[in-house]
């Protein structure tokens, strides 16, 4: 690297941006402890940007600024893993695992042995390689001796260090996956989009993953945690729990419900205490994996052909039920996908009791051979969406009827079709189309969006249906006497309400004006770095694929949605009588107000506030909502019942105000005690 011609200011200037920015990511991402706003974080990353483009040489793989950095790829070069990565036995019996525990120790001729119990992550595994605590090659498994490159794609994984805490030569074993959070966005955003859905989180880490635009696998947010080191023996690691621990100490995450356990019936107790409590994760897990502590012990048990003697996957047991299809409706969603949905005979699955299914779409069918009145064997996808695996085809009767598709739309009544012969989602072809209205309606004024509390389902249907709403910019026309057209339930309060909520509305900032309009692949976070970024709607509007692609997140294949969207003649006569209306700027944000620099916690059930409100008045007055108390909290807020953090604050230290003192204080009275 040669950096002769750069000032040497830019170049420490480079070093400490990198080194901050690296440690904060291992605040938020390891230790689920940030100790600066997000904002912060990204100013100093767009200042490493800048300096990194006005002196490319000083670029290095480790900059946070290449996590997402690399061309689109050709496809995947073969990788040859140092070491085999073994597949695991598996069980779902108790007494298999009391079995497997009595030849271990036999085996090793001992009365007692220590295990490690570990979650079983239901995701990909996946191989990195780091040389002086840099990354330089991420394989996915593949058959267990050669897998796939897929370093430039782990890049954008931001809960992976570029670069470690040590400067190690390393080989670490893990696993990548989807948070169900993240599952449950991708498939709504893809059943809106009439694209097939991901089967199960696992399905859909796996897909992402192997993406060829490291852009658009960054949209997907996928992270991982870590379990394995390759020759632990050279890092002086004598045990699988110091192995857990040594790799948290060098910035890698672990999965942090490991359990070092005595007796066999302890692993039981663990096992059944998960099956149970799995539902509370964000991310789906399949069971339990079970190693036997010592390393030492590991190597003298060995290997058979396929997996290792000392460990083993004790597995829970498939949630699923069998119920009955009494019938299928079709909903129609706000880009027209026509999606058949199976009305059941009610059935608890999963901890709650289950109506209504998704049959995905009429190939799916087709595909399963599902029929009204079959039987049906019913499955939570990543615990999160109930939908039909199979018909139980034995038991018939005769009398099931076959599915069909609708030929015409069930709401309007008009035609329906495909935008392309190979698409696999039927469509109404209607633009004006009610039941597509609705849907947009419904994500415009939601929470996330332009915020008009008091327009829910069913007024926006009676809005519809009464001819007053065809078009977002027809809420900002409604007038007290179109409201009382409405008839009952209507009144002079709720429509007085209702016009101060939709007036209200028209100041929101850009990045929420966005959200609403429902472009394809665009939710709140990425809505906000649009507006940001553009600053301006109409800089939006007129942005070229290439200049999307310079906001981070966006690859390809959105920037070119992005683009589709804003060319399409019906929403650009759309945003253009919106425009009369509505704030189409993104304000640049000042830390102004008697709480600014203060970094503020809240705590138990409040009598005045929902989070939501109290967190917005926080950041009106300046200050930094966070969700848990440590040293560089300035202010704890309590409400009744607090739990924990408030005995947490009082051993840091921490300021400590009642919800009737921070009301005081918001008024002007007291507002010097913050200190």
């Amino acid at each position: 690297m040669n950096v002769g011609k750069v000032p040497h200011e830019a170049i420490e200037r480079v070093k400490k941006l990198r080194e901050e920015l690296n440690y904060h990511s291992y605040r938020y991402y390891i230790l689920n402890d940030p100790i600066i706003t997000d904002h912060e974080y990204d100013m100093m990353l767009k200042e490493l940007m800048n300096l990194e483009k006005k002196y490319p040489e000083l670029i290095t793989p480790d900059s946070p600024t290449q996590r997402v950095g690399a061309k689109p790829l050709d496809g995947f070069k073969e990788v040859r893993h140092s070491v085999r990565l073994y597949s695991l036995d598996n069980t779902y019996s108790e007494e298999e695992i009391l079995e497997f525990d009595r030849r271990v120790k036999r085996l090793l001729g001992v009365e007692s042995l220590e295990y490690v119990c570990e979650l079983k992550i239901d995701g990909l595994s996946i191989s990195l390689r780091y040389e002086s605590g840099i990354l330089v090659l991420a394989a996915t498994r593949g058959d267990g001796i050669v897998g796939e490159d897929v370093t430039a794609n782990v890049k954008t994984i931001k809960s992976i260090p570029l670069k470690l805490r040590n400067p190690l030569d390393i080989e670490i074993r893990g696993e990548v996956f989807l948070p169900k959070s993240e599952f449950k966005s991708i498939n709504d955003e893809r059943s809106e989009e009439g694209l097939p859905l991901f089967a199960n989180p696992r399905n859909a880490a796996a897909g992402t993953l192997r993406q060829l635009d490291p852009k658009e696998v960054a949209r997907r947010n996928l992270d991982a945690f870590f379990y394995q080191i390759v020759d632990p023996y050279k890092y002086r690691l004598e045990t699988q729990w110091e192995v857990l621990d040594f790799m948290k100490e060098i910035g890698l995450k672990t999965e942090p419900n490991a359990k070092l356990v005595g007796d066999a019936m302890e692993i039981i107790e663990y096992w059944k205490r998960w099956q149970q409590d799995k539902h509370s994760l964000n991310y789906a897990v399949d069971g339990a994996v079970i190693k036997v502590n010592s390393i030492h012990q590991q190597e003298e048990l060995g290997y058979t052909a396929k997996s290792p003697r000392w460990a083993i996957a004790f597995k829970f047991p498939a949630e699923q039920a069998r119920t009955k299809l009494l019938d299928v409706t079709f909903q129609v969603g706000r880009t027209g996908v026509i999606t058949p949905v199976a009305e059941l005979e009610p059935v608890t699955l999963a901890g709650t009791v289950v109506k209504r299914a998704t049959l995905h779409n009429f190939d799916y069918i087709k595909e399963k051979d599902i029929r009204i009145g079959d039987q049906v064997i019913l499955e939570k996808a990543g615990e999160i969406i109930p939908q039909i695996i199979k018909p139980i085809i034995e038991l018939r009767t005769g009398e099931e009827k076959t599915i069909e598709p609708p030929t015409e739309c069930p709401v309007c009544g008009e035609i329906v079709g495909k935008l392309k012969e190979e698409e696999v989602a039927l469509r109404c072809m209607n633009p004006t189309c009610p039941a597509k209205l609705e849907r947009r309606l419904m994500l415009f004024v939601s929470r996330d969006a332009m915020d008009i509390r008091g327009l829910g389902g069913k007024m926006i249907t009676r809005l519809i249906s009464t001819g007053l709403v065809k078009k977002f910019s027809d809420l900002y026309k409604l007038t007290p006497f179109d409201l009382a057209q409405l008839g009952s339930g209507v009144g002079d309060k709720t429509i007085s309400n209702l016009l101060k909520e939709i007036e209200k509305s028209k100041k929101n900032p850009l990045s929420k004006l966005l959200v609403g309009l429902g472009i394809p692949g665009v939710g709140k976070k990425l809505a906000y770095d649009l507006a940001r970024h553009f600053v301006t709607l109409e800089a939006l509007e007129k942005a070229g694929v290439n200049e999307l692609l310079e906001v981070q997140g966006v690859g390809k294949e959105l920037a070119e949605n992005i683009y589709a969207f804003f060319h399409n003649d019906e929403i650009e006569e759309e945003l253009k009588e919106l425009k009369a209306y509505v704030n189409t700027e993104e304000p640049k944000k000042e830390v102004k107000g008697i709480l600014a620099g203060k970094k503020v916690v809240v705590t138990g059930v409040l009598k005045n506030y929902t989070r939501k409100e109290i967190h917005d008045l926080i950041t009106a007055l300046g200050g930094e909502v966070s969700s848990s108390v440590s040293k560089r909290t300035d202010l704890l807020i309590v409400g009744e019942n607090p739990g924990s953090k408030l005995e947490k604050a009082k051993k840091a230290g921490v300021k400590i105000i009642t919800e009737t003192e921070f009301q005081k204080l918001i008024k002007g009275d007291g507002a010097n005690d913050i200190s």
